[in-house]
């Protein structure tokens, strides 16, 4: 629609008519009037019943667009606040990938241009370094040591590799640990059934040994 020009700040009054230009200025102030309506109308119609009760009562184009700029500038100051927050409370965990975590900090990040401000790649490496999660901390104290300066790249890659190493030694303590409780469960076993035969047979020595005191007596009463 080519009414959007009736938004400028900058734009000016018609000038008064007179009788030379009469005509002429009529039709200009009809056709302006008749953009400030469909340019007012579409504004409303675009929005939510609760936004259209609130800006119908506003009259001019202009005045409903500018209290939308207000509106919308206050939110945006507030959610860039909000995102500088979430950027210096960023933590990372042992629970999720520390990938897919540095993916989520750099996603932070990005929306910095957002705002015009530009975070230098070094101050990023530097950022997910310090934001390791505790059980990292000797690795990190290994990356911070070195003289080697990363890039954003090659960090992600040092972290993949340390990653998939510590899943792979994980999964074999696993391994190991399983074959450990295998093993105690074998000997558990092994050891129930040597003790319950030691008990079978001290009770078939014990079942001899009443039998013969019996036929013992058994002899003595018929003597």
């Amino acid at each position: 629609m080519k009414v959007v020009y009736v938004l400028d700040p900058d734009l000016s009054e018609l000038p008064k008519t007179t009788d030379d230009d009469a005509v002429a200025r009529m039709a200009e102030r009809k056709k302006r009037g008749e953009d400030e309506f469909l340019c007012r109308e579409y504004i409303l119609n675009s929005f939510t019943d609760r936004l259209y009760d609130l800006y119908s009562q506003l009259k001019s184009t202009k005045e409903i667009w500018k209290a939308l700029e207000h509106k919308y500038d206050t939110e945006k100051q507030g959610a860039d606040k909000f995102i500088a927050f979430k950027l210096f409370e960023f933590s990372m965990s042992d629970n999720t990938s520390i990938l897919d975590q540095v993916h989520e900090f750099l996603i932070l990040i990005s929306k910095f241009k957002n705002l015009n401000i530009t975070i230098p790649d070094q101050l990023v490496v530097g950022g997910i370094i310090a934001k390791l999660p505790p059980s990292w901390n000797d690795y990190r104290k290994k990356l911070l040591h070195t003289t080697e300066d990363f890039t954003l790249e090659q960090l992600q890659k040092h972290l993949r590799i340390e990653e998939e190493t510590r899943n792979r030694e994980k999964d074999l303590n696993v391994a190991n640990a399983s074959i450990d409780i295998q093993k105690q469960q074998t000997w558990v076993k092994k050891r129930t059934e040597v003790h319950e035969k030691t008990n079978e047979k001290e009770s078939e020595k014990a079942n001899v040994v009443e039998e013969k005191d019996y036929n013992e007596i058994i002899v003595g009463l018929c003597v």
